[in-house]
């Protein structure tokens, strides 16, 4: 029993220790949770911060992501009414398509046709080309032949600017020559002038006083009658003794008037307006002609040069009277004689 006791005494007296340790411990412990709870409590409100700060992003994120919804559908709306629109539009060119598309089996057999006359276009134009080939080589040799022709140019200028300086020389000749010349016909002229004068006088002379024998200006006139019948170109009988008296005034002037003095004594017949027509003469041209020619015959006959003479016939348009009287007739019916140059 006593060894019971001192046992339980020395048990008793080891219960401290134990409860120090045990204090220990707990205290280490709530150390321990003390430490964990303030790092836990930083982390906590180092986390609250972020998410403060993230929430913050998000929330601008949100709002951003909000305007571009907004956006979003705007432009949706408007592509829907495009939509719409080309939908339309796309209806309108299915039937516009249809249309086309009867057409284009209406115009099949055209495009046959204008796919040959295509075909013949292109061979024509291939024609064409080979023609503007070959006119462009012609124009290359005539550019060649007008470069000979410019030096043939020069040399002919040349020669003509030489011809042209002795043309001068020959022309002021040439004037001198003409104006000698006209000199010389005006004296001739003058000098047959004078000679028609002489004829006309011995001619008035040898056939005497008549009324109806005239000078008019360089013409002798007389009637036809006195040497035709009405419609006839044969001399009367009774004719010649006139012509006679005027063959013999002509040989003596025939016989003055010098070589160099070119001259015809020329015979025109005239006929009044009355027309003629039979088989001798159709008109009134053959009857005065005719009539010139037998006065030219006689005249040869008589000895005049055949040379200086000449028949003429005017018909009935160069009357001297215009009346339409009997006598007008008369004097329209004539033969004149002229004495001129050749």
């Amino acid at each position: 029993m006593a060894l019971a006791r001192a046992r339980r005494g020395r048990y008793q007296a080891n219960y401290w220790p134990g409860f120090v340790d045990m204090l220990s411990t707990l205290l280490l412990v709530v150390t321990f949770l003390m430490s964990l709870f303030m790092v836990t409590n930083y982390v906590v409100t180092t986390t609250a911060s972020g998410k403060d700060t993230m929430l913050s992003r998000l929330n601008r994120q949100l709002s951003e992501l909000t305007e571009l919804l907004a956006l979003e559908r705007s432009k949706k709306e408007s592509t829907e009414d495009e939509l719409a629109a080309l939908q339309a539009t796309l209806g309108e060119k299915d039937k516009e398509n249809q249309r086309l598309t009867g057409l284009l089996g209406d115009a099949g057999g055209k495009a046959q046709g204008a796919e040959d006359r295509v075909r013949a276009l292109g061979t024509e134009l291939d024609n064409q080309k080979k023609i503007t080939n070959d006119a462009l080589a012609k124009v290359e040799m005539l550019n060649q032949q007008l470069a000979a022709l410019r030096l043939q140019l020069t040399s002919l200028q040349e020669a003509l600017d030489a011809s042209e300086a002795k043309d001068k020389e020959s022309q002021a000749k040439i004037a001198d020559l003409g104006q000698r010349l006209n000199v010389a016909l005006a004296k001739k002229v003058q000098e047959l002038a004078r000679y028609r004068s002489d004829f006309f006088g011995k001619l008035k002379e040898a056939l005497g006083d008549r009324a109806d024998f005239q000078i008019v200006g360089d013409r002798f006139v007389f009637p036809s009658d006195v040497l035709f019948d009405s419609g006839s170109a044969e001399l009367k009988p009774g004719a010649t003794a006139q012509l006679d008296k005027l063959a013999a005034a002509l040989k003596e002037i025939e016989g003055n008037i010098p070589p160099d003095i070119a001259w015809v004594m020329r015979v025109d017949g005239h006929t009044d307006i009355h027309p003629i027509a039979t088989a001798e003469f159709p008109s009134n041209w053959e009857l005065s002609s005719a009539r010139a020619i037998s006065v030219v015959r006689y005249l040869m006959q008589q000895g005049i040069a055949p040379e200086h003479l000449v028949a003429a016939g005017f018909g009935e348009y160069q009357p001297i009277d215009t009346g339409t009287s009997e006598e007008a007739f008369a004097k329209n019916r004539r033969i004149e004689l002229k004495l001129t140059e050749r």
